[in-house]
C-alpha cells in the first residue's frame, strides 16, 4: 500500500493495490462502512453481500438465524465468479478466523490470490454509523464491542492464513481517502502481441543459442523487425556454458528484447543461489563450477543471476490470451491464475505417479486432454521431433544431449531449428519416439460434440449449436459418415438471390448484382451451376500421404457428400476417380505449384440421378408418371366435350395448361439425369480448391482457383472431369450487368440449372465490416419447376410465393460458411482431429435448424 498526497499537498492519499484477478475479503465490524466502501470503488456485480444473501433465503437481510444457508450461498456464488476468472468482493463482516478460512480456501481452489481490506475504525463510530440506520438503531453495542475485539485478536495471523496482501484503514479520513488500484497479474501479458519467436530447452549450450538466434535474425540479441524471443526455461545445467546462455538471455530481457519463464533447473539453481541445501545432481554440479570460474572476472554476476531468477513468473499469457508460455505445460484452468499449485505445474508438470525403466517419473500426458482456446507452448520432456498435440507444442528437441533446438515462430507457427553441436550430456533415458502424448490428438469424444456448443470462428465470432441440432448431427456423424479422419470440411448451404420483381421469375440475376453492389462489391464472378451433386474430394499424392496426414492405412483419400456421407458405396470407384483426378493434378504441376501431397477439393458429381436416384423414382418420376396418365385422357374427355356443345372450353384450357405444365416438370428433371455404367458417363466439376497442406486456399481469388482447375480439367485424358463456365461481371456497369443477364438467360433457356454468382476476391468484408454472402444462387425458371412444382409459374401461384422468408436462411449460410472457414483454418494450422471437426461438426448441426428446403 502506498501513500501520496493530492495536487494541493495537503490530502493523504492510500492506495490499495489489488490484483485485477483475485478474491477481495472486506473485513470489519457492524458499521465500520464495508459496504459503502465496496459501492464506491468496485462494481456493484463484482460485490457478493451476507446481508444480501440473506435476504435471498429469507426475505429479510437482519434475520440472523438464515446466516447459515446465507453464506452457502455466497460461497457458491464467489466459487462460480472465480472459475469463471472474475475479480470478486465479499462483503461480510469476516471478523473471524473460522469465517475467513473458507474464503481463502476458495480463492486456493480457484487458483487465485486473496487479498484481505480491514476496516479497523474506532467502536464510537461504528456505534453512530448503525444508530442512522433504522434496521439496525436498536443494535446491542455488545455486538460491537465482540466484533472489535475478535477482528483485533486476528488482526496480526492474516497473512499466516493465507491472504496476500493485507490492507489496513483505521480511521474514516483513511478510509475516505483510500483509493483501490487495480494492477494486473504478472503472467498477463495479453497486450503483447508480437510476433514472437519461442525458444525450447538450451541447458547451457550456448553456442547452439546463438546460431539458433542468428538463424531467427536475432544480431546481438535484436531483432530488426521488432520480434521478441521467448524462452521456455531450463537455460541452464548440463551443458558447457551455463553462463554465456544466462548472460545473452538476462541481457535480451533486460533490454525488453526477450521474456523468459523459469524450468525447474532455474528455480533449483536458485534455491542453491539463496543458500538452500540442494543436491548437486541432473547438472548442477557442473553449472555451480562453470559460476566458480565466472567469480574470478566478475564478482556480481552470481548475485546478478540470483536476482534475475528471483524475478521469473512461472507462465505469461500473451497475444489477447492466444498464447501461454510455460516450462512443463500447462492445463487451461491454470491460465493467468496465481498460485503454488499453479507454479509447481508450469515448472515440473503432472506425473502419475510410476516410474520407468531407468528410474525415472512417467509424465502424465496432460497434453491430450487439452481442449483450450490458447496454443500452449513448452518444453521440459525432451523429443527428437516435435508436433502439435491438441494444440499445444513441445519444444525441448534435446540440443544438449546431442539432438537439436528449436523455437517456434508465432504467429507464423513456423519451427526453425539448428542441430546440437555434440552430446554434451547423456541422457538418464534416451529421447522418445515421439512428443508426449503425440498420437493425433486425442480420439473424437462424444464431450467434445454433445448438448449446447458454442464454437469460436475467426471470421464472425462465436457461433451456437442447439443441443437437438447437435444430436441429429451425431446420429448422421456416428452412423452415416465416412471416416471423421477424412472428412475435415462440409460445404456451407447457399443463400438464395432476393425474389424477383421480374414479371414470370421468381429468381433473377438482378437481384444478385444489385446486393453485391450495395455490399461494396465491385466485381463478381458467375459460375455455372452444374446439374449434379456436392461432393468434397480429399485426394492424396498416395496411401503414403494420406497415412503421413490423415493417419489412415489403406485410402488415398475419399469422395463425400455435403452431409458427410460417402458418395459411393464401392471403394474401388471411388480410388479410381481419384487415381484419375491424382494423374491430373500431376500432369497439370499443381502438386509442385502448391507445394503439397493432398489437395482437398469443392466439386459436383454428375448426373444428378447418379446420387439421387430415390428421390427422383419416389418424388419426381412419381409426379411425371402420374401426369402423363391422368391429363391425356382428361383432355379428351374435356375436347369430346366441347365437340357436343358443352360449355367447357375454360376446364379444358386449364387442363392443358396443367398437362403442359406437367410435361415442362418432366422434361426439366430428365436434364440431370442420364444412364452411367461404372465411370463411364460420370463427370466430376471442380470449382474450388479449398486446402493443401499447410494452407487454406478458400480466400484465394475466384479467378486464380479457376486457373487452377482449367489446368486440371486441360490435362484429364480420362474425360471424368469438366470445366466451370465462368463470367465476371461488374455490378456497376450497367452493360457488364446486362451480359450477365444474358448469359444466365441463354443458360438456363437450355435447360441449365443456373449460376452462383461469388465475390472475385472470395472472402470480403462490407463497409461495416460485416462478412458478405460467399456466393448467391440464382436458379433458372424451368429448375425451380422441379423444386417449387409444375404448376410454380402460373400467376397466382407466383405472387404467393413471391412472400419467401430469406433471412433465416441467409444467415444460416454465413454461419455455416465462417464454420468451414474455421475447419479449414485449423487444418492447415495442424491442429488436431477433433479441432477441426469441432467446427465440421457444427455445420451438420446447423443443417438440422428449420428452414425452408425449398430455398
Amino acid at each position: 500500500m502506498t501513500t501520496t498526497t493530492d495536487s494541493t499537498g495537503t490530502l493523504p492519499r492510500r492506495e490499495l493495490p489489488v490484483t485485477d484477478l483475485s478474491l477481495v475479503v472486506l473485513i470489519g465490524a457492524t458499521g465500520s462502512g464495508k459496504s459503502t466502501f465496496a459501492r464506491e470503488h468496485f462494481k456493484p456485480t463484482e460485490i457478493v453481500s451476507s446481508d444480501f444473501c440473506r435476504g435471498l433465503v429469507a426475505d429479510d437481510e437482519n434475520d440472523q438465524s438464515a446466516s447459515g444457508d446465507a453464506f452457502d450461498v455466497l460461497h457458491y456464488i464467489v466459487g462460480k465468479r472465480l472459475a469463471a476468472g472474475r475479480l470478486t468482493v465479499v462483503d461480510a463482516t469476516s471478523v473471524q478466523s473460522e469465517s475467513r478460512r473458507q474464503l481463502v480456501q476458495l480463492a486456493r481452489q480457484h487458483d487465485v490470490l486473496p487479498i484481505a481490506i480491514v476496516l479497523d475504525l474506532p467502536e464510537a463510530v461504528c456505534a453512530e454509523r448503525n444508530a442512522l440506520r433504522p434496521d439496525r438503531a436498536g443494535m446491542d453495542p455488545r455486538v460491537i464491542r465482540r466484533h472489535q475485539r475478535e477482528l483485533r485478536r486476528s488482526l496480526r495471523g492474516l497473512e499466516r492464513e493465507g491472504f496476500r496482501k493485507v490492507h489496513i484503514l483505521r480511521s474514516a479520513a483513511e478510509v475516505e481517502s483510500a483509493r483501490v488500484v487495480l494492477e494486473r497479474r504478472y503472467n498477463d501479458l495479453r497486450h503483447l502481441t508480437g510476433p514472437f519467436d519461442i525458444v525450447g530447452d538450451i541447458h547451457g549450450c550456448s553456442s547452439e543459442l546463438e546460431t539458433l538466434l542468428g538463424k531467427l535474425g536475432y544480431v546481438d540479441g535484436v531483432h530488426p523487425e521488432g520480434r521478441t524471443a521467448v524462452f521456455v526455461g531450463d537455460l541452464v545445467d548440463r551443458g558447457p556454458d551455463s553462463p554465456g546462455v544466462l548472460r545473452r538471455v538476462m541481457s535480451m530481457v533486460a533490454s525488453q528484447n526477450a521474456l523468459c519463464v523459469p524450468g525447474n533447473h532455474e528455480n533449483k539453481l536458485g534455491r542453491y543461489l539463496k543458500g538452500r541445501k540442494v543436491q548437486h545432481t541432473h547438472g548442477l554440479a557442473e553449472t555451480i563450477e562453470q559460476l566458480d570460474r565466472e567469480d574470478a572476472f566478475d564478482p556480481a554476476f552470481r548475485d546478478q543471476v540470483a536476482q534475475f531468477i528471483e524475478g521469473l513468473v512461472s507462465h505469461y499469457v500473451l497475444d489477447g490470451g492466444k498464447l501461454v508460455v510455460c516450462h512443463a505445460g500447462l492445463p487451461e484452468k491454470y491460465h493467468g491464475r496465481t498460485s503454488g499449485r499453479v507454479r509447481s505445474h508450469a515448472l515440473y508438470g503432472d506425473t502419475t505417479g510410476e516410474t520407468d525403466e531407468f528410474g525415472l517419473p512417467v509424465r502424465y500426458p496432460w497434453a491430450e486432454d487439452y481442449r483450450g482456446r490458447a496454443a500452449v507452448v513448452y518444453g521440459h520432456t525432451p523429443v527428437p521431433n516435435t508436433s502439435w498435440i491438441n494444440n499445444t507444442i513441445c519444444l525441448d528437441t534435446g540440443a544438449v544431449f546431442g539432438g537439436k533446438m528449436t523455437a517456434l515462430r508465432w504467429p507464423e507457427r513456423e519451427l526453425v531449428d539448428v542441430p546440437a553441436e555434440q552430446v554434451w550430456y547423456e541422457p538418464a533415458r534416451p529421447l522418445l519416439t515421439d512428443a508426449p502424448g503425440s498420437r493425433e490428438g486425442r480420439p473424437l469424444d462424444l464431450a467434445d460434440v454433445h448438448g449446447r456448443r458454442v464454437v469460436e470462428t475467426r471470421h464472425l465470432a462465436r457461433i451456437g449449436v442447439r443441443e437437438e441440432n447437435a444430436a441429429a448431427a451425431l446420429e448422421v456423424m456416428s452412423r452415416f459418415a465416412v471416416d471423421p479422419r477424412l472428412l475435415p470440411y462440409l460445404p456451407p448451404t447457399m443463400a438464395p438471390t432476393a425474389t424477383s420483381k421480374e414479371e414470370g421469375y421468381l429468381e433473377h440475376p438482378v437481384e444478385a448484382f444489385a446486393q453485391y453492389r450495395a455490399d461494396g462489391v465491385a466485381r463478381v464472378v458467375c459460375e455455372e451451376k452444374h446439374m449434379g451433386s456436392r461432393a468434397v474430394v480429399l485426394v492424396c499424392r498416395d496411401a503414403a500421404a494420406a497415412r503421413e496426414r490423415f493417419g489412415v492405412d489403406g485410402p488415398s483419400g475419399t469422395i463425400y457428400t455435403r452431409t458427410g456421407r460417402p458418395f459411393f458405396d464401392d471403394e474401388n470407384v471411388i480410388e479410381e476417380i481419384l487415381d484419375r483426378l491424382r494423374t491430373a493434378v500431376a500432369a497439370a504441376g499443381l502438386w509442385a505449384e502448391l507445394d503439397t501431397d493432398w489437395l482437398l477439393l469443392d466439386a459436383e458429381l454428375m448426373p444428378w440421378s447418379l446420387k439421387a436416384s430415390g428421390l427422383l423414382r419416389s418424388q419426381y418420376a412419381a409426379v411425371g408418371a402420374a401426369s402423363a396418365a391422368v391429363f391425356p385422357a382428361a383432355t379428351r374427355v374435356l375436347e369430346s366435350a366441347v365437340k357436343r356443345g358443352i360449355a367447357v372450353d375454360g376446364l379444358l384450357a386449364t387442363q392443358r395448361e396443367r398437362a403442359a405444365d406437367a410435361a415442362a416438370f418432366t422434361t426439366a428433371y430428365r436434364r440431370y439425369c442420364w444412364p452411367t455404367d461404372g465411370l463411364d458417363g460420370v463427370r466430376l466439376a471442380p470449382f474450388q480448391i479449398l486446402a493443401s497442406r499447410g494452407r487454406s486456399l478458400a480466400a484465394e481469388p475466384h479467378d486464380v482457383q479457376l486457373g487452377w482447375l482449367d489446368r486440371l480439367v486441360e490435362h484429364d485424358s480420362t474425360g471424368l472431369l469438366q470445366i466451370t463456365r465462368r463470367l465476371i461481371v461488374a455490378t456497376g456497369e450497367e452493360d457488364s450487368v446486362r451480359a450477365g443477364v444474358d448469359w444466365w438467360l441463354e443458360m438456363t433457356g437450355r435447360g441449365g440449372e443456373g449460376m452462383v454468382v461469388k465475390p472475385l476476391q472470395a472472402l470480403v468484408r462490407d463497409g461495416k465490416g460485416r462478412l458478405v454472402q460467399p456466393g448467391i444462387k440464382v436458379r433458372g425458371r424451368e429448375y425451380l419447376r422441379i423444386i417449387y412444382g409444375p404448376e410454380y409459374t402460373r400467376p397466382d401461384q407466383l405472387e404467393r410465393l413471391r412472400h419467401r422468408f430469406l433471412n433465416h436462411k441467409r444467415s444460416l449460410a454465413l454461419r455455416e460458411y465462417a464454420l468451414g472457414l474455421e475447419a479449414l483454418d485449423r487444418l492447415a494450422d495442424g491442429e488436431p482431429l477433433w479441432r477441426v471437426h469441432e467446427a465440421v461438426f457444427a455445420v451438420l448441426a446447423l443443417e438440422s435448424e428449420p428452414v425452408d428446403p425449398r430455398l
